[in-house]
C-alpha cells in the first residue's frame, strides 16, 4: 500500500518538469493552447495531464490495446474532444503528422526500445514547429548498475556496466540505456539544442520500501528528489534523464 501511495509524489517530480516545459513553449509562442504530441504514450496517463491544462494532445502509439484504453480514459475524464490517438511509432511520424505542425513533443521511454532512436529523434525534429519544445525522457544505465548491486544480481550489474547497450541480459526489456552525454549527443545530432536536464527517480527506485511507509516519509522522499533533480552531481545516480529541448 505504501508503495502505491508513493508514486504520485516521486512522479510529480517528473510532471513539474514537463509543466514548466509546456509553460515555456506557450510563453514562446504567444498561444495558450499548444499542439502536444505524445510519442508512444499508450494508454494516455500523461496526455490526460496535459490535456487537462488545456492543450491539444495527439498519442501516437503502435498498440491498438493502448489506444482503445486511451479512448476510455479520455472520456471518463471528459476529455475526449482534446485528445486524438493516432495508431503508428516512431518510424513513421513523419508520415503521419505535418511538418511543423507541434509545439511540444513528448518521447518518454521511447529511444530505450525503438530500432533506430536516432531516425525517431529526427522525425521528431520535422514534426515540431521552430522554436517548438522535445520533452525526452531516458534511462540511465549507471542507476540500472547501483540498483541491480544493491539487489544482489551482481551478474547483471555486470552486464549493464560492460554492455555497449548497457542491458542486464538478452531477455532485458530495454535494448539500450543511456547517461547524460549519450542522450545530449543524440539529441544534438538530431538538431535540437538541449536547454535543461534534470534528474527523475534518484531514490524512489532503491530506497527500501520500510523507509517509505508513513506519509512524512514519503515527503522527505518526495523533497529529496525534488533536490536531486536539479544536482548535476547526483543526476549520475538517477534511475532517469529528463532533457528539455528546443528545436
Amino acid at each position: 500500500m505504501a508503495k502505491e501511495r508513493g508514486r504520485p509524489r516521486t512522479s510529480t517530480v517528473l510532471w513539474d518538469g514537463v509543466q514548466r516545459l509546456l509553460a515555456d513553449a506557450a510563453a514562446d509562442s504567444g498561444a495558450s493552447e499548444l499542439t502536444v504530441v505524445d510519442l508512444g504514450g499508450g494508454t494516455g496517463g500523461l496526455a490526460v495531464r496535459v490535456a487537462a491544462l488545456g492543450h491539444r494532445v495527439v498519442v501516437v502509439d503502435p498498440s491498438p490495446d493502448a489506444l482503445a484504453a486511451l479512448e476510455r480514459r479520455t472520456v471518463e475524464a471528459g476529455l475526449s474532444g482534446r485528445v486524438r490517438s493516432v495508431q503508428g511509432d516512431a518510424a513513421e511520424l513523419s508520415g503521419l503528422l505535418a511538418a511543423g505542425s507541434v509545439d511540444v513533443l513528448l518521447c518518454h521511454g521511447v529511444l530505450e526500445v525503438v530500432d533506430d532512436p536516432a531516425a525517431a529523434l529526427r522525425a521528431a525534429h520535422d514534426v515540431l514547429r521552430p522554436g517548438g519544445r522535445l520533452s525526452l525522457l531516458v534511462a540511465q544505465w549507471p542507476a540500472s548498475v547501483l540498483s541491480r548491486v544493491l539487489a544482489g544480481h551482481l551478474g547483471q550489474a555486470l552486464h549493464v556496466l560492460s554492455g555497449d547497450e548497457h542491458r542486464w541480459s538478452p531477455n532485458d526489456p530495454l535494448r539500450r540505456r543511456y547517461d547524460r552525454a549519450r542522450a545530449t549527443a543524440l539529441a544534438e545530432q538530431a538538431g535540437f539544442t538541449v536547454t535543461a536536464v534534470e534528474g527523475a527517480r534518484t531514490f524512489s527506485d532503491v530506497v527500501p520500501s520500510a523507509s517509505a511507509e508513513s506519509d512524512d516519509d514519503l515527503a522527505l522522499l518526495h523533497e529529496l528528489e525534488l533536490l536531486a533533480a536539479a544536482s548535476p552531481e547526483l543526476q549520475v545516480l538517477a534511475g532517469q534523464l529528463h532533457l528539455h529541448a528546443t528545436r
